[in-house]
């Protein structure tokens, strides 16, 4: 039985919980993206970490020894992480994969990420989809439906998002006898005519007229949670930008929120509804 874990790490599968920590220590140097600047460097030391993550905690690594590669749907673990693609945190998949106990269906609930839907023969139950989803559902999160495999219900979708990551529905895969895999899901986020995303920031360019823009005032802006009465100082030039701090999007990891900035966009009046007083005073003083 094949058991590249203990490849990724350099060691053999009798080496012992000192040797695993010493031999992932000397490759946790050696390609850390600080100190290796290779290109590859970065997802080598992903796996490094990943593979570390399993075959130093023991209930989880006597689980690995059981099954090896047969976890990873056959594939070497360098091949499976690969397959991953650079948006997936390979070790937050590890744990998932082996926390809890083992289940009916497979292993601690893991039903196939990859291609591999759980212990009976390799059988692929999971079921990849793809669905655009409005900006701003990307940005405060909510429900959207999804149709598969004759069925339509609501998914949730968590504020943040962004296009390229995936959703994993447990249980709305292909079935086989009692077991069933899981409905992935790829988001495309549609863009917005209205915002500019850059990052965990939100850009917005919003109409200022001239009488604010010169003299001071407030003018009524919408934004993603809701209308804001802002204050704009005398002089405001066209393009300025003013920072909602804490009113952008939120970073999923940190749970930490980015910035709403609003750029002035200062409109100018039709000369010709200006009264000739008026216009005569401009020409004299501009």
């Amino acid at each position: 039985m094949s058991k590249s874990l203990y490849e990724t790490l350099e060691v053999s599968e009798n080496a012992s919980a000192e040797e695993i920590k010493k031999s992932y220590r000397k490759l946790a140097r050696k390609y850390h993206p600080d100190i290796n600047k290779d290109p590859e460097a970065q997802n080598k030391f992903k796996e490094i970490n990943a593979a570390y993550e399993v075959l130093s905690d023991a209930e989880k690594k006597a689980q690995y020894d059981q099954y090896g590669d047969q976890m990873f749907g056959g594939q070497n673990f360098h091949d499976f992480a690969s397959r991953q693609g650079a948006n997936i945190d390979i070790e937050e998949l590890l744990r998932g994969m082996f926390g809890g106990g083992r289940s009916a269906g497979g292993f601690g609930g893991f039903s196939g990420f990859g291609g591999f839907g759980g212990f009976g023969g390799g059988i692929d139950l999971d079921i990849q989809t793809k669905i655009t989803i409005p900006f701003i559902t990307s940005i405060l999160g909510g429900k959207h439906m999804v149709s598969s495999s004759g069925q339509s219900f609501d998914v949730k979708i968590p504020g943040g998002i962004k296009s390229g990551e995936t959703l994993r529905v447990k249980g709305k895969g292909k079935r086989s006898g009692s077991q069933a895999g899981d409905l992935l899901i790829k988001i495309d986020v549609a863009q917005s005519n209205e915002y500019e995303r850059k990052g965990d920031d939100l850009y917005k360019t919003f109409d200022l007229p001239l009488k604010e823009a010169l003299f001071g005032g407030a003018v009524d802006v919408d934004t993603p949670e809701k209308t804001v009465s802002l204050k704009v100082p005398q002089n405001t030039k066209n393009g300025q930008k003013f920072r909602l701090k804490g009113k952008g999007v939120v970073d999923r990891k940190t749970a930490l929120r980015g910035d709403l900035y609003l750029i002035a966009n200062v409109i100018l009046p039709n000369i010709d509804s200006l009264d000739d007083d008026l216009k005569k005073a401009l020409q004299e003083k501009l």
